[in-house]
């Protein structure tokens, strides 16, 4: 019988198709965000599998809600960037939003942190230094709008310490 979890990574595996994370296939980087959320419960999990399907496919909220349910499907959507005319309009809408999360759909700000330490953690293991310091020139922004006290914590720790001041040894 299948879980969850893993109807969730085929899933999105499926909807990602021939996507690459950097040389790497894009299951890469979703195994990656799912085994950093794999302390905070099988739920997490399945929202880490998803995280970027609505964005990055042809996936809709509605057929995630129907596979999923409405609390995972809620959470994909508060992980999706809205629109802007670039990056940084992007995220100040995104982060906008991350900030308004409560109560159950917190569980999403699990997985954006998540994500963002695999996505730190893969600059750093591939020398890219100019996304590296992208990130860290975000960070701030990102900390205020999704960090929640005694949510994640171990995840923030590690995401500061990557991101300090210095921690890419090689930047410019």
């Amino acid at each position: 019988m299948t879980t969850t979890r893993e109807k969730a990574r085929l899933y999105a595996v499926a909807a990602h198709g021939d996507q690459r994370y950097g040389d790497h296939p894009y299951s890469f980087h979703l195994d990656a965000v799912a085994a950093l959320a794999e302390p905070y419960g099988e739920e997490v999990v399945v929202v880490a599998y998803l995280h970027d399907v609505a964005e990055d496919t042809d996936v809709t909220l509605a057929s995630i809600e129907a596979e999923f349910g409405s609390r995972v499907a809620t959470c994909v959507c508060l992980l999706t960037d809205e629109p802007g005319a670039n990056r940084k309009e992007r995220k100040a809408r995104t982060y906008a939003k991350l900030a308004q999360a409560k109560g159950e759909i917190e569980i999403a700000l699990v997985v954006k942190a998540a994500d963002r330490l695999a996505n730190v953690r893969a600059c750093i293991a591939d020398r890219k230094a100019s996304l590296w310091r992208l990130y860290q020139s975000e960070q701030q922004a990102f900390k205020n709008a999704a960090f929640r006290s005694g949510q994640c914590d171990p995840l923030w720790s590690e995401l500061d310490r990557l991101l300090a001041e210095g921690a890419f040894d090689g930047q410019t």
